[in-house]
């Protein structure tokens, strides 16, 4: 009988870490798609995909995934995982997309050092980065449709 209760109790706790090991490596499926501005591509820019609680539309505090553009406007995720992994997580994310700072036009020395607030000013709105509105459901398959078409004023 003493037995069979460490094996019960082994078996259970094999459980709980394989349930845990899913949540943080599990549920990952490929992402990419495209970022335009006006209807030209977006290149060099940052794309985070962060994932949102179900009830109040808020961050979940989840690993979230991130990429950079190419010339052609083009961005395939990879999780901000310990061990690197393409994709993100599957379900709602919030999604944010920004200039790097060290890509900011005006950003230099000399202006930072004026304290020049072209230095820090995106020349993408911030209702796509620092305020995003930007959304996105990335299905259990994954998706190379993950596409935002962004626009100025």
């Amino acid at each position: 009988m003493k037995f069979f209760a460490l094996r019960f109790l082994g078996i259970g706790l094999m459980l709980i870490s394989l349930n845990g090991c899913d949540s943080v490596g599990g549920n990952y499926v490929p992402v990419s798609g495209t970022v335009t501005m006006n209807g030209q591509p977006l290149a060099n820019v940052q794309v985070t995909f962060q994932p949102m609680s179900t009830g109040k539309g808020g961050d979940a505090g989840g690993v979230g995934s991130f990429a950079m553009t190419d010339a052609q406007g083009r961005y395939t995720l990879e999780a901000s995982t310990p061990t690197p992994r393409k994709g993100a997580y599957v379900g709602k994310h919030k999604v944010r997309i920004a200039t790097p700072p060290n890509k900011l036009q005006g950003n230099s020395d000399s202006d930072a050092a004026h304290g020049s607030s072209a230095a820090m000013k995106d020349p993408i709105p911030a209702r796509y980065n620092t305020e995003t509105t930007l959304e996105f459901e990335v299905p259990k398959g994954g998706t190379d449709k993950a596409d935002f078409a962004l626009t100025t004023p």
